[in-house]
């Protein structure tokens, strides 16, 4: 019977690997059968599974031991801290001790066993982030009607970094897009794009009035012409505009954005995915998010799974302490 398959694509060469039988397959034959590769393979599947033989998560296991096992992950988010850069009309946030509710007293490792943050978050746009429609528009998604299938899709990176050295406030055009296009191929549908302009490289120091754009042209030609997932920059805006006319199309219509973006230096413009990871806050107009790229194991950066410590994590020389400074706890 012919076998039915998921094509994997990296620059390697075509190679019939077994479908796997669950968990037991070891981790060094799958490696070993990795380095082997050198265009796009495919693993066969059964066209039907015997009934009690198997399900179909055996073939995502034997997937994550061949590739996603040895593949780079880069992590593309900053990390909240209370010093962070905001739009100028959101107030700051804060961080504190959590206290006991009767007491009064925060809690304490000597005393409780253990201690606890307390956050004051003036907003739900800051950060790096997931912009939900109802930012802009009450009748499309908030934050937590945004579907679980976000988790994981194709990632493209267009770099207009060089155009933004001469001109701070460069907006990505759809020749742009088109120009990328003809060195990497058109750009895939159901993708996320994410728009590299280097203005993270500054961060927590950076302008927050005068900052590398997408024009409304460009937005609309991803989404109508190309039927992407959504886009995303590293900037806290999409524009300048004084009606945000690109970030108020896209919510408004019913489409997610991302913002706040950082290390898009060290992810390839295709063959890349992206994982993202956010909370479900009732009603949220925005999210806090974890965005991490999944790059191929050949690629110059990122950390592969078993590379850090993991389970346990890792210990530290000096312990995490409350540092009324920096108004967050930090180690010495």
């Amino acid at each position: 019977m012919a076998a039915a398959g998921l094509l994997v694509l990296t620059s390697m060469q075509v190679l019939a690997v077994p479908a796997a039988s669950g968990p037991s397959e070891t981790a060094t034959a799958d490696a070993h059968a990795y380095k082997q590769l050198t265009k796009p393979y495919r693993i066969p599947r059964p066209a039907s599974l015997p009934a009690g033989q198997g399900t179909s998560g055996d073939m995502l296991w034997h997937l994550y031991n061949l590739v996603l096992s040895h593949s780079r992950y880069i992590d593309l988010t900053h990390t909240i801290r209370p010093d962070m850069p905001i739009w100028r009309e959101f107030g700051n946030i804060t961080f504190s001790q959590a206290v006991h509710k009767d007491t009064g007293e925060p809690f304490t490792y000597e005393k409780d066993l253990f201690v606890a943050n307390a956050y004051k978050l003036t907003t739900d746009q800051m950060g790096t982030q997931l912009d939900a429609p109802a930012h802009f528009n009450p009748y499309y998604a908030a934050a937590d009607e945004i579907p679980p299938t976000f988790a994981l899709r194709k990632l493209v990176v267009i770099d207009m970094s060089e155009k933004v050295r001469r001109n701070s406030s460069y907006a990505l055009s759809v020749q742009d897009v088109l120009d990328w296009e003809i060195e990497h191929g058109t750009v895939p549908s159901g993708s996320v794009v994410f728009v590299r302009s280097d203005w993270s490289k500054a961060w927590p120091h950076v302008d927050t009035d005068v900052f590398p754009q997408v024009h409304l042209d460009t937005v609309q030609f991803l989404h109508l012409n190309r039927s992407i997932l959504f886009h995303g920059h590293e900037p806290l805006d999409t524009d300048m505009t004084p009606r945000f006319d690109s970030e108020r199309w896209l919510l408004s219509h019913g489409y997610a954005q991302a913002e706040g973006i950082t290390n898009l230096d060290q992810v390839a413009p295709t063959g890349c995915l992206l994982s993202t990871g956010f909370p479900k806050f009732a009603g949220g107009t925005g999210n806090y998010v974890r965005y991490v790229a999944i790059c191929p194991p050949e690629w110059k950066s990122g950390l592969t799974p078993g590379s850090v410590d993991e389970a346990p994590l890792a210990k530290y020389n000096s312990p995490l302490e409350w540092n009324e400074q920096k108004g967050c706890r930090s180690r010495s």
